[in-house]
């Protein structure tokens, strides 16, 4: 009976997931072209939010802890785990005060209403990960850019979601390319806890019903630490708060 009724949520979720995205497109556009990047920022957040708040039409409650660890005025490196392709709004309604950027695949750039045209005009950055000279280069343009307007970056150094909601082993590259480019940047971990049940029948339908949790632990501190200390010491954090 419970995946019957997620067959018929997850068609109505996938509706207004289809709608939103497209009002969205249409209103990012007329903002950026027409009033400029601050328009813009304002659409994607009102955007991110819809999507956020769409996850009650699964039966879901999004929960939101530890927003008051979020320093502001200064540039945040924030580091995730990576559960689900729903990962993405709950960082972006959790850090809007912070204009928070990400790190995409490519083909992201590209056909998605809403979603691309938020990646090529909002400051993230697309990278291929075949292109190990590209994704350098585009990272390195992040960490400078994050640290020059005080905004901030959001990295999975996982790599891949995680399907299980394990925490796999952190990779260190992109997180050092931004630790380097900006030295000012506080180290803010970013938890997702639930994401991956959402997919326990895979796409469709998605699972329902469930208490997704998205948590800001507390800023970690850069001094006196080697890179990879900096990143076991987050890899430690968010698995703890995971309780793994």
């Amino acid at each position: 009976m419970r995946k019957i009724t997620a067959y018929f949520l997850t068609a109505i979720y996938y509706l207004n997931f289809g709608i939103i995205l497209s009002i969205f497109h249409i209103l990012q556009v007329i903002a950026y072209n027409v009033f400029g990047y601050p328009a813009h920022k304002k659409v994607v957040d009102v955007m991110n939010w819809f999507l956020v708040m769409n996850l009650y039409s699964l039966f879901c409650r999004p929960s939101f802890y530890g927003l008051e660890n979020i320093p502001q005025g200064k540039p945040l490196i924030v580091v995730g785990n990576h559960q689900s392709m729903y990962d993405i709004s709950p960082a972006y309604v959790a850090f809007k005060k912070n204009h928070i950027k990400f790190i995409s695949k490519k083909s992201l750039g590209k056909g998605i209403p809403g979603i691309s045209y938020n990646l090529q005009k909002g400051g993230s950055v697309l990278i291929d990960r075949k292109d190990n000279k590209q994704s350098i280069s585009e990272i390195a343009k992040l960490g400078a850019y994050i640290e020059k307007n005080n905004y901030s970056a959001c990295i999975y150094p996982e790599g891949t979601r995680s399907k299980d909601g394990k925490l796999k082993p952190f990779k260190s590259g992109g997180f050092k390319i931004l630790l380097k480019k900006a030295p000012s940047a506080v180290i803010v971990p970013f938890v997702v806890d639930g994401n991956y049940k959402l997919h326990k029948w895979g796409s469709f339908p998605l699972n329902i019903g469930l208490h997704l949790k998205y948590t800001v632990l507390p800023p970690i501190s850069r001094e006196n630490k080697s890179d990879e200390d900096l990143l076991a010491e987050v890899h430690e954090k968010i698995k703890e708060a995971l309780g793994q």
